[in-house]
């Protein structure tokens, strides 16, 4: 059994108590962790404010060296983090179409080494006889991140790696389901960066919510669900933290009738179902032309039946387990719900009758907005295909929806899907893929998908405050 402690201040912390990890592909118990309260978070808090003065004044260059010292850490110790990743989460070493747990370190150690070669520019808006104006960028203090359980090891990274490369100190809190690849990386990171700077404290949700309130944490960065996102929201209004909340989605992508079913099918089919869609980003709800209707929802079908479910430890496995007994009864009730709705399976429908908790990669077609499956974010391996006639109608179709996270336009007309893509009421929107992110380019949700952007210069910005300087002459 292993066991895990907490950091703050650069030490590892215990409380008396733990709480178990359960491995989702066997259901047996993996880990156990410090389960922290309230007392956690507060010497977190006091020991990153003891911190951050010394930090923020820490030079440009020493903090981008720094952040390469993680990137080159997290590489180190790849083959374990994988296996901590998987052991925790359930999605399988390789993956489908490389979605694994490979792809999740990998992406986390890409991403350490682009922010930090990001810089944050000094803007002059004057300089002439009369006066010199500069705008610059400062650090905000403590940064609070939150984390959710489908991606633990590289949202923990996109929260974190911005934050201490901007100046600010940090406090971590992971899913109780997968806090262990992200302790981990603390413990190593406690042994590069001053203390202080980088904390972790593990619970449940009253240590979210501890965070969440309290008054010398200047911002909080969460990727979870809405409603606990607007519960945060109303938490940090105490002392106006800032926040960055990247929110649920229900993501929409439109096939329009002058593609090749066969060219696309197999790429329509990783961005619906990679992490067994557990993914803000994957592509949950698919409109295809009635002209191709059928012959898409058989391609599709075809390959969810083919494809190896199973623990992600094994050679070949490209889907693993549901990550939570939850998350699966959410899936099961969705699936129930289709039935009852006149939804037509072509493909699985049920759990998988094995230990852990597996659910059969699921196809149903003949649903249209209005009920649950479609409306709803199932973050589980089940897929409605939408049958539609007009394209314009389509479009308004997907907007109805109160999440804004992503959308895709497939077309063989670049032009044309460039223009239906700007339509969506999306912060991301792709043409001819779907939820393919990278650490230049600004990714967020609008409407109830959430607030702010992660990612590149924008998503840096968003952990500093401005400050104008003006020097009259």
């Amino acid at each position: 059994m292993q066991q895990f402690d907490m950091y703050i201040n650069g030490e590892a912390v215990t409380s008396g108590k733990v709480f178990d990890v359960i491995n989702p592909a066997t259901g047996s118990v993996f880990a156990q962790v410090q389960e922290g309260d309230i007392s956690h978070v507060d010497s977190a808090v006091a020991a990153a404010r003891a911190a951050f003065p010394a930090w923020s004044r820490t030079s440009d260059d020493e903090r981008k060296a720094l952040c390469h010292a993680l990137a080159s850490a997290l590489e180190e110790n790849m083959p374990e983090l994988m296996e901590l990743v998987t052991k925790e989460s359930g999605k399988p070493m390789a993956g489908l179409n490389g979605v694994g747990s490979g792809m999740e370190v990998g992406g986390s150690i890409a991403w350490t080494q682009y922010t930090a070669e990001l810089q944050l520019p000094i803007d002059i808006i004057q300089d002439d006889d009369e006066a010199r104006i500069e705008v610059h960028r400062k650090p905000l203090g403590v940064v609070a991140s939150i984390t959710p359980w489908n991606w633990p090891l590289m949202i923990s990274i996109w929260h974190v790696i911005p934050a201490l490369r901007s100046g600010n100190t940090v406090i971590m809190k992971p899913s109780p389901y997968t806090p262990t690849a992200t302790i981990r990386f603390v413990e190593l990171a406690s042994k590069i960066l001053p203390a202080g700077v980088i904390n972790i404290i593990t619970g449940e949700g009253d240590v979210g919510s501890a965070l969440s309130g309290h008054t010398d944490v200047n911002k909080i960065v969460f990727t979870g669900s809405t409603p606990t996102g607007k519960r945060i929201m109303q938490s940090a209004s105490g002392n106006l933290k800032r926040l960055t909340l990247e929110l649920g989605g229900n993501d929409a992508g439109i096939v329009l009738p002058d593609v090749s079913v066969s060219e696309v099918a197999e790429k329509l089919f990783w961005a619906c179902f990679h992490n067994n869609g557990q993914t803000c980003a994957a592509l949950k709800r698919l409109y295809v032309h009635e002209s191709q209707y059928e012959e898409m929802c058989e391609a599709i079908a075809s390959l969810a039946k083919k494809v190896v479910v199973g623990n992600g430890l094994e050679p070949g496995v490209e889907l693993g387990p549901v990550q939570n007994i939850e998350q699966l009864k959410i899936v099961e009730a969705l699936a129930t719900s289709a039935k009852e709705d006149g939804g037509r399976f072509l493909a699985g429908g049920q759990r998988i009758d094995r230990e852990g908790f597996f659910f059969e990669p699921t196809v149903v077609a003949d649903l249209c907005d209005g009920h649950r499956l479609v409306d709803e974010e199932p973050f589980g391996p089940i897929l409605p295909i939408i049958k539609y006639t007009d394209v314009d109608e389509v479009i308004a179709t997907a907007n109805q929806n109160d999440r804004g996270l992503g959308g895709s336009i497939w077309s063989n007309d670049t032009e044309k899907a460039m223009e239906l893509a700007q339509r969506l009421e999306c912060g991301s929107a792709w043409v001819n893929d779907h939820g393919a992110i990278q650490p230049n380019a600004p990714f967020g949700g609008v409407k109830q998908s959430g607030i702010g952007v992660e990612f590149g210069l924008y998503g840096l910005e968003e952990y500093t405050s401005i400050q104008t300087l003006k020097v009259s002459k």
